[in-house]
């Protein structure tokens, strides 16, 4: 997919996985009423997503789907100790996805916007799908936010100027992906030109309050880790130092013991489906007549 080294993120994304759980439940309530017998987790990471699909649908055959053979054994370390049925295959996204075979409902988490043709990955993921078969993916929402607009120290407003570097961030990720597609993002209708129908798409709200609970709080200090790792270029030496004070373990206003630290994002699905071949061709039949 890209030269991202997501085994050394293992930690970070299983913890950010599980965070962020409240709106894949809410997510997966949208699906609920399904009966599928076959579902692909597409880039699932180290599985937080693909063992609760295993949970809401323990009737069907769930795979996790993944590059890094690495994230795809903790997957399965986690299905075995929730007790749920989970199978592991790895393939590279998109390149791998011809080998899988056809799904009743796929899922895949922020992992279009990593490939330089988006619209050929939406392409490829409605083409595993059996006829009357639901896709689902999860791109754009709002950033997080984790804390006050004033720290009490530092220039106010940090929070801002990081979400707008790590905006900058992307665009020159996309910008320099291999084979990248300038497209407006229009999930919707980039679902609609793959071929679904009943296309729609809902936004979730993951919302932590302060004070943090112990796991919350470890995946802002993570995320504000990686911040300030990626970030260096990009803002000045007056918020750098105010990073590196927040991730202080021994500095009273650090994340590690802020009491109004908070975790605040939204997460949009959009949701889509193939069309059932057999009402496809009774709805043609009644428009040539």
């Amino acid at each position: 997919m890209n030269d991202f080294d997501w085994a050394a993120m293992a930690d970070m994304l299983e913890r950010e996985g599980e965070t962020h759980s409240p709106y894949v439940r809410q997510a997966f309530e949208e699906l609920a009423h399904l009966t599928p017998r076959r579902i692909l987790d597409i880039g699932s990471g180290p599985g937080v997503a693909a063992c609760r699909l295993a949970q809401t649908f323990p009737q069907a055959e769930v795979t996790a789907v993944d590059g890094s053979p690495e994230l795809l054994e903790r997957a399965g370390r986690r299905a075995h100790r929730l007790g749920v049925r989970l199978r592991t295959h790895v393939a590279e996204f998109p390149e791998g996805l011809a080998d899988l075979g056809p799904a009743d409902l796929i899922w895949s988490g922020q992992v279009v916007h990593h490939v330089g043709d988006q619209q050929d990955a939406l392409d490829r993921l409605a083409g595993l799908l059996e006829p009357g078969g639901h896709l689902a993916i999860v791109e754009g929402g709002l950033p997080p936010h984790w804390l006050p607009r004033d720290l009490g120290f530092g220039r106010p407003g940090l929070q801002d100027r990081l979400a707008a570097a790590m905006a900058e961030r992307f665009s020159r990720m996309r910008a320099e992906l291999p084979g990248t597609v300038a497209v407006v993002e229009d999930w919707p209708g980039m679902l609609r030109a793959a071929g679904l129908t009943d296309v729609r798409s809902r936004t979730f709200l993951v919302d932590h309050p302060a004070p943090l609970a112990d796991g919350p709080r470890q995946s802002v200090r993570q995320a504000l880790e990686r911040h300030r790792k990626t970030l260096t270029e990009d803002l000045d030496a007056e918020d750098l130092a105010t990073l590196d004070r927040l991730l202080d373990p021994a500095d009273p206003a650090g994340v590690d013991r802020r009491a109004d630290l908070f975790l605040l994002t939204a997460k949009t699905v959009h949701f889509g489906r193939r069309g059932d071949s057999r009402t496809d061709s009774r709805t043609d039949s009644r428009t040539d007549s």
